[in-house]
């Protein structure tokens, strides 16, 4: 089992929107010696949507060789065309990651049958660990805690990154659900009480900007350290916040500019963050340590 924090990680571009790959390098290198225990490429944070087929494939297969199994790589492989999820997760598993994150089905609105029937084809189709992954803030549909204990029978779904922030949610969850399955937060704001109630580890957005912080916090919650996993947290506290002022990856990404970590390039129709939302950004980022 994948386990601790796997930072969503952010696709750099440079201002034409061009792929910065030398700055992608740079990121991987960087995760690997903070302390990230997982890359999770080419998902929500990542761009997907608005990246091609072929560039997903290509940032997929560059990591893979640039870790070269030092830690876990996983990539976002979801969509909301059944067939097009196969595919990209075949393709995925042909590039050597260690498991694929599959979003439930955007704008399509399936009900629970169909949810179960999507992922049990994706999992029946291609022999690799395959996450769930549900954000129904941002899909418009949700994936049931009922539905996901009938999907964990599959031994090829191996998780869930449940990204909804209902703590009691998750523990409704983690009830219904094998041992073994991996339960995954997708939100940093409620992360620490996840792994303390229960869960695996965090799939995170602020890991992009305080890699060995969240390698902290999730290090103390997993061992049941929650006054240690506190103090961390209130450090953070100001970021998750921040993070969210707009969409994601807006923010972070201009968080991560201004660490001079990345350039910036944003794909339309997501626009650079606006000015606005400056100041409070700088200073999540200062009371974090990070300027």
């Amino acid at each position: 089992m994948i386990s601790g924090s796997m930072v969503a990680l952010v696709t750099p571009m440079h201002e034409d929107n061009s792929l910065d790959w030398q700055s992608l390098e740079h990121l991987v290198e960087w995760h690997i010696a903070q302390g990230t225990t997982g890359l999770v490429v080419a998902g929500t944070t990542g761009e997907a949507a608005t990246l091609t087929f072929s560039e997903r494939l290509e940032i997929v297969r560059k990591v893979v060789r640039q870790v070269a199994g030092r830690i876990s790589v996983i990539a976002g492989t979801g969509a909301n065309s059944t067939a097009a999820a196969i595919e990209l997760t075949a393709t995925a598993a042909e590039a050597g990651v260690d498991a694929c994150l599959l979003v439930t089905p955007y704008y399509n609105k399936p009900n629970q049958e169909g949810l179960y029937q999507h992922f049990e084809a994706a999992a029946k189709a291609v022999a690799i660990p395959q996450i769930l992954y549900n954000v129904p803030g941002r899909t418009a549909v949700d994936l049931l805690p009922g539905t996901i204990q009938r999907l964990s029978a599959n031994s090829n779904i191996i998780g869930v990154k449940e990204a909804t922030g209902d703590l009691q949610r998750a523990r409704e969850l983690m009830a219904l659900v094998p041992e073994e399955f991996a339960v995954y937060s997708g939100d940093d704001g409620t992360a620490m009480e996840f792994l303390l109630a229960g869960g695996h580890g965090v799939i995170s957005v602020v890991a992009n900007l305080a890699p060995a912080v969240m390698t902290q916090l999730c290090s103390a919650a997993l061992a049941g350290d929650s006054e240690g996993a506190r103090l961390i947290d209130q450090r953070l506290k100001a970021l998750y916040l921040a993070l969210t002022v707009q969409s994601n990856p807006m923010p972070v990404k201009w968080a991560l500019q201004q660490m001079g970590l990345i350039k910036n390039g944003m794909r339309l129709p997501l626009t650079a963050l606006s000015a606005e939302h400056h100041t409070l950004v700088h200073t999540a980022l200062r009371t974090a340590d990070l300027l």
